[in-house]
């Protein structure tokens, strides 16, 4: 009996909640207020360019290592 009281008060607040968002939302809108669409757009962001560099396997790479010295 308890879980059923509990489950309807949650039920309650929860419908309290969305009516004062709707009524919050019409007001707002009334005093031309709007939401979230006037912010600025988002700067998308480039991808990382490409390195020049080689790649050498390991053992090239000892060996380059070695020739230089």
């Amino acid at each position: 009996m308890a879980r059923k009281k509990a489950e309807t008060e949650e039920s309650i607040v929860v419908t309290a909640a969305k009516a004062i968002g709707s009524a919050a939302g019409k007001i707002a809108a009334a005093a031309g207020v709007t939401g979230p669409e006037l912010k600025a757009p988002a700067v998308k962001r480039g991808k990382l360019a490409p390195k020049n560099k080689s790649r050498l396997p390991r053992k090239q790479k000892k060996a380059q290592k070695k020739a230089a010295k």
